[in-house]
């Protein structure tokens, strides 16, 4: 285990909420240290992974647990995220988790709670979103105005603002669609699904990326069509889906990806299934709707050039 520096905060008086930062090597305790105050967020005490779980249960006044890893710390991370996941789903705290994208799987196996903000390999700017992102979530109405307005990273926050717009209308266009078989009367459940054959999918997922030969990667990001697509492919192929390989189809910052896994898994257009052989990894397939239409949209565009 590494050795973690007792952190020591100064005698200033802050009113600012306090962190408690959970961290696996002194490398991660430097970092997570310098976001939290670059933020001006008082910390309540620094922890190696390890001892994180109990001294959490002590602290009485933290609003907001970091934890830093860039390493496997195995079962003390493990069950230390789980606990995580369960205090802020019973709304105790908010918390942050910053991997490695090493760490992506056991990560996503723990953490269960929509409202745990995952960052992976996050840039400074992302960080610091990334808790003003929860601070905003903490306070009131009155007060989110102004953060937004005043913080320093405005426009990192701006730019997650339409991600999650573009979640929003993504998830619009969606439910727009025909209804699917299961919602439909039962003169038309038993409509038969059209095939579409891997081939079929495959060639799409290669056109979409090859215009990246062309132009800038950002001018053509649609990380849910890309995963809906990749979880097409993998269900025809009889595939099944961890985490970590999702994110990478979504040809976008693996924290960007988990947002959107998020919200489809919420909206209840992917499913988690947690991996029978391997506790610290889970699978994500198309919920039996989604699949659907997928299908029924391929049989209608036919030769029509699908990108």
């Amino acid at each position: 285990m590494d050795t973690i520096q007792t952190y020591r905060a100064d005698l200033t008086y802050s009113d600012q909420p306090p962190v408690l930062i959970g961290a696996s090597s002194e490398q991660a305790r430097r970092r997570a240290v310098a976001t939290v105050e670059a933020s001006g967020r008082r910390i309540a005490d620094v922890v190696a992974i390890e001892a994180a779980s109990e001294r959490i249960g002590r602290q009485i006044s933290a609003t907001a647990v970091w934890l830093e890893l860039d390493r496997d710390c195995g079962t003390a991370m493990d069950d230390l995220l789980a606990q995580v996941s369960e205090d802020v789903s019973a709304g105790r705290y908010s918390a942050i988790v910053s991997s490695t994208g090493a760490l992506v799987d056991p990560v996503a196996a723990r953490v269960e709670d929509s409202a745990v903000e995952v960052i992976v390999e996050a840039d400074e700017a992302d960080r610091a979103a990334a808790l003003a992102l929860i601070t905003i979530k903490e306070r009131g109405p009155a007060d989110r105005l102004s953060d937004v307005a005043s913080d320093q990273n405005a426009a990192r926050l701006r730019q997650l603002s339409d991600e999650v717009g573009r979640i929003a209308a993504t998830l619009a266009r969606l439910s727009s669609a025909p209804p699917v078989p299961v919602r439909q009367a039962p003169a038309q459940a038993t409509e038969q699904v059209p095939e579409v054959s891997a081939e079929t999918v495959r060639s799409v997922i290669r056109a979409r990326r090859l215009r990246s030969r062309y132009f800038a990667d950002h001018f053509f990001a649609d990380p849910a069509w890309d995963m809906l697509l990749d979880l097409l492919q993998a269900e025809i192929a009889q595939l099944r889906v961890p985490v970590s390989s999702l994110c990478i189809a979504a040809a976008v910052p693996a924290t960007t990806a988990l947002r959107w896994l998020k919200t489809m898994v919420q909206e209840g257009i992917f499913i988690r299934r947690a991996d029978p052989h391997d506790g610290r990894r889970v699978f994500v397939e198309l919920a039996p709707s989604a699949s659907e239409a997928l299908r029924r949209y391929f049989a209608e565009v036919g030769q029509v050039g699908v990108i």
